[in-house]
This record gives C-alpha cells, sequence and structure tokens, in this order.
C-alpha cells in the first residue's frame, strides 16, 4: 500500500524569468515576494507540509542566492522528524555540462538525486503559481486509479486557453488527448470539454505525478526537455495518464500584470485566496519585527505586514511590505510597495542622501516599488496606458504598470508617467 511518506515533491525553481523582469532582475521567480511577507516558493513548499508530503527537492538554476537562502533559514525540520527540504541546484557532472534546458530536462539531470531518495512517486510542482490544494487527494486518485501519470487539471475560460495545455479527457478520468498552448481555432474547437460556455476547456495546471521507474524510464528514453508539451503528449499512448479534477483558486503568477492584479486582490476583503486559512495556512519565515505603527494615515484595502511605519498618508488599494517607511502627506493608490531587507542605522548618512522607503508629498498610482527603493520627497508616478513597455534607465513600465526596481534610489521631485 502506498502512503505519502513514499512520495518525493519536486519543485522546479524556474528558469530566467523574464516576463517577470525588473522583479527578477536579481531573484529566481520564486523568490520573488508576494502578500506583504511571503515568497512564491512558500507557496507549494506549504501545500506539501499541509498534505503530510515531507521529502521535497527544490530545483535552482537562475538568480538563486535569495531563494537559496530563504529555504534554509525558513524549511528546517526538527531532529524528530525525518522530512527535508533540499536544494538540488544546476550542477556540472560527468554526465552533463549544461545548464538546466527545460522543466523535463531539469528532472533528468537529478535523476541520480530522485532514484538515491528510494521514493515511490514523485510529484512536479511549479514554483510561482498561487493556490491551495491538498496533494493526498491526488495521489489517493493516482493510487485509485492505476496511474502512471496523473496531470492536476482545472476549468480554462476561452480568452485564457492559448496560455494553458489543454487536454481531452475519457468518462473513466483518462486523458485521451493533449495539446500544448493551441491558438489555431480549429484545435481549440477540438479540445472543447465540458458545457460550460465560460469555461468550455480543461488545461494543466503543471502539476504532474508519476510512479517513479515510470518517470526515470520516460526521461532516459527520450531527450525530451518539457513536460507540458513533450513527455505528457507522448506518454498517452504508452501509459495510463488520468486527469485530476481541481476547481479552486489557482494563479500562475508568470507576468508583472498577473503578479500586479493578483496581490492588489489581496488586499481586498472579498480576496479570492487567504493566507489565514487556520487549516491549510501559508508558511515563511518569521523575522520577529515589531508590530507596524500607524501614526495619522488613512487606509483603505490595504495589505500591511509588519516592522512598517506610516505617518500621515493616505493608501487605497495596497500591499505594504515588511519595514516599509512612508512618510508624511504620500497619497499611494493601487501600489505594491515591498519594503525593506533591513532599516537605516540611526545617526548614519542614508545611501545617495535619500531614506529608505517614500519620502514626503509624493503622489504613487499604479505602481510596483521593489525591496530597498529609496525614493526622496514630492515624487509623482503615474501609470501608462495597458500595452505600453518603457526602459526608462531606472525605472521600467511592464504593460503600462511603472516598476521601481531593487535597490533603486529616485530622487526629490521626479516625474514618471505619460508627458
Amino acid at each position: 500500500m502506498s502512503s505519502l511518506d513514499s512520495i518525493l515533491a519536486v519543485i522546479l525553481g524556474g528558469g530566467v524569468g523574464k516576463r517577470l523582469y525588473p522583479l527578477t532582475k536579481q531573484r529566481a521567480k520564486p523568490a520573488v515576494p508576494i502578500a506583504g511577507k511571503y515568497r512564491l516558493i512558500d507557496v507549494p513548499i506549504s501545500n506539501c507540509i499541509n498534505s503530510n508530503i515531507y521529502h521535497i527537492a527544490v530545483l535552482t538554476q537562475f538568480n538563486s542566492v535569495s531563494l537559496h537562502r530563504h529555504i534554509t533559514q525558513t524549511y528546517t525540520f526538527d531532529d524528530f522528524h525525518n522530512g527535508w527540504v533540499q536544494i538540488l541546484a544546476a550542477e556540472q557532472t560527468p554526465r552533463s555540462t549544461d545548464w538546466y534546458m527545460g522543466t523535463a530536462d531539469a528532472v533528468r539531470k537529478q535523476l541520480v538525486e530522485i532514484r538515491s531518495s528510494g521514493m515511490e512517486s514523485v510529484l512536479i510542482l511549479a514554483g510561482d503559481h498561487l493556490y491551495r490544494m491538498n496533494y493526498g487527494e491526488l495521489a489517493e486518485f493516482h493510487w485509485d486509479n492505476q496511474a502512471d501519470i496523473t496531470v492536476a487539471v482545472q476549468p480554462v475560460p476561452t480568452t485564457e486557453a492559448f496560455r494553458f495545455g489543454l487536454l481531452k479527457r475519457d468518462a473513466d478520468f483518462r486523458i485521451s488527448a493533449f495539446v500544448e498552448k493551441p491558438r489555431d481555432p480549429d484545435v481549440l474547437t477540438q479540445f472543447v470539454s465540458r458545457d460550460d460556455p465560460e469555461r468550455p476547456y480543461l488545461g494543466s495546471m503543471g502539476i504532474y505525478m508519476f510512479n517513479t521507474e515510470i518517470l526515470i524510464d520516460l526521461l532516459e528514453s527520450s531527450t525530451y526537455e518539457d513536460f507540458g508539451a513533450q513527455i505528457i503528449p507522448n506518454a498517452l499512448q504508452t501509459h495510463n495518464v488520468f486527469g485530476f479534477d481541481f476547481d479552486g483558486y489557482w494563479e500562475d503568477i508568470g507576468t508583472i500584470r498577473s503578479f500586479y492584479d493578483t496581490n492588489l486582490k489581496l488586499a481586498r476583503p472579498d480576496s479570492p485566496f487567504n493566507f489565514h486559512d487556520p487549516l491549510f495556512p501559508i508558511y515563511t519565515r518569521p523575522r520577529y519585527l515589531p508590530s507596524a505603527i500607524i501614526d495619522g494615515a488613512t487606509m483603505h484595502n490595504v495589505l500591511l505586514a509588519d516592522g512598517c511605519q506610516i505617518k500621515e498618508a493616505v493608501l487605497s488599494d495596497c500591499v505594504i511590505g515588511l519595514r516599509s517607511q512612508i512618510a508624511g502627506g504620500v497619497r499611494m493608490t493601487c501600489t505594491i510597495m515591498m519594503g525593506a531587507d533591513y532599516y537605516d542605522k540611526p545617526n548614519v548618512p542614508p545611501r545617495a542622501g535619500v531614506p529608505l522607503g517614500v519620502g514626503a508629498n509624493c503622489s504613487i498610482e499604479g505602481a510596483i516599488i521593489d525591496k530597498n527603493v529609496r525614493m526622496g520627497e514630492n515624487v509623482v508616478i503615474k501609470p501608462f496606458p495597458r500595452g505600453v513597455d518603457l526602459d526608462g534607465g531606472n525605472w521600467v513600465a511592464q504593460d503600462g504598470i511603472v516598476v521601481i526596481p531593487k535597490s533603486t534610489v529616485i530622487h526629490s521631485g521626479t516625474y514618471i508617467g505619460p508627458d
């Protein structure tokens, strides 16, 4: 009888993350902060822990230092627990001197570690999705159907179909056809799977469970680099591949627009995702910061993290991250401020003469302010129209959203926005 102790969870750390640039300029995608105090990697690791899956490997490659630091400082099990969270970094070996070339290739290059774990099943997860799933239910489905491979699937609207691997499924949940991110209207018509006119498709969530020996055989007998585009479609003819239904909240944080929209939804009282579920919490590193100090500020729909100091500012629809410093007279709307990794030292002149945080009388709308930004007084930031991409040197506009990169200094009186 298989058990959850026989599952190895493998979380893919992501590649360069171009669509999330400049948030990925100095960090890997799964290390990008979310909801004020968490990082994206906290979501799949927490889902594993809450599902009683305690053998977890994170495959990393690009800009991975901060991701490694966060994992090692956060996920340490005690001596009386047999679980672990292990980092498997891309490395040169006698068998390969190449970087990871895709999702399947990344796992292939770590088959020695996967074999040595002695696990009967491997659960493949992405490191940049926001959702809450009990993987134990997926595992039971996998075992009950005697599947070789199980793919987590969810309903997909017509407007989003081109972003997903779409599949057809038989009455017994067996997957009979799979196509990766189709755009041809004729192909899309063939893959209509549901009677719901708003969500007529079934899409892959990029979550796969393999019997370990099947996974090893598929990877060693091919040079396929990607699970969705190659491994899964080609396995349909030779293996038992099933689709596990999931209809809860799920968001792929793959672009600046999706990151921005998802964070702002988290600040609303009707947020579609709750980080505070008492039965299925999302964990992160405890920092032992002081409580936030609010000194005359007015706030509406604001998600506020620990260690902040906010003076007579007006904030609306904002996410304010750890250690954020916001001076008096600031007006901030529809903005994500990630905060800081440290405080300025007292009695020491600040870098470039500008203190950490947002200076007095700034007006900021429709922006993402990354960590450790120093912004002077009377700065004005306004969003550009959707679809506008610009590089302003010390700022970037992505799909109209102004992004201030990590550790940037914005001097007093600066204007960023449409002419």
